[in-house]
């Protein structure tokens, strides 16, 4: 599942990069009506702080990239388009020829749906964005990142803990007159939280650090087991022939 979880951070990266692309767009709409300003000073220190912006969550994003060299390509591509941007609200046409290559639609196909990766920045993004949550769709749909695959190994230790706890409690009743050990209720109700823990969310049993967690109180719950039937043990002794 750590492959899911980065390529979730991507796509946060990528909304959050759009966002950035909007507020570039907001300082270049600043930059153009402050006439005379830009051929000055340029689109400005906010437009500058945005792209940045940009620039570094695609980089970022590109860590957690799921859709293969597709997405790989897309993701220069936008690059690419970024620097575009730069280089118009820049360059002698200033912020109006920034704005369009920034804020423009996208084509449409004869059936009118839109052609993905045709429009400015940002539509651009969120065109990449798309592709990324596709992605991620198709990896969590694969059978060995499936997280209820691993609710088995967590439930098998609390079925094999309660049958052995009120098997003995049966035991320990009948033939020795005693209750069971207070430790064999601990075991059950650790191997119990486990397992309420990891299958409580679909996607929790693949964290790292629920099994960390998780493995740890296993054992103790098995201490636990072993010191709880070790009296009976000790007690009872079978008959030799």
């Amino acid at each position: 599942m750590a492959a899911a979880d980065r390529t979730r951070q991507a796509i946060d990266n990528l909304t959050a990069a759009r966002e950035a692309a909007v507020q570039a767009k907001v300082e270049l709409t600043k930059a153009e009506a402050a006439t005379g300003e830009v051929d000055l000073i340029g689109a400005g220190t906010g437009f500058a702080n945005a792209t940045t912006s940009v620039s570094t969550l695609l980089t970022s994003a590109t860590k957690g990239n799921a859709a293969g060299e597709q997405g790989l390509h897309h993701i220069q591509f936008v690059q690419g388009q970024l620097t575009t941007c730069l280089q118009l609200a820049n360059g002698p046409q200033g912020a109006s020829a920034a704005i369009a290559a920034v804020e423009d639609g996208p084509e449409r196909d004869h059936e009118g749906r839109d052609v993905r990766f045709t429009g400015g920045l940002i539509e651009s993004l969120e065109d990449l964005r798309e592709i990324e949550t596709l992605a991620l769709d198709e990896q969590l749909r694969s059978l060995w990142l499936n997280p209820y695959l691993l609710w088995p190994l967590f439930l098998t230790p609390v079925a094999v803990m309660l049958l052995l706890a009120c098997a003995t409690g049966c035991v320990v009743a009948r033939h020795f007159k005693q209750y069971p050990s207070p430790a064999l209720g601990l075991a059950l109700l650790a191997t119990a939280s486990v397992a309420v823990t990891a299958c409580s969310d679909p996607l929790l049993p693949g964290k790292g650090w629920v099994t960390a967690i998780a493995l740890p109180l296993l054992l103790a719950a098995g201490g636990l087991g072993y010191l709880a039937y070790r009296p009976r043990i000790d007690e009872y002794r079978f008959p030799h022939p």
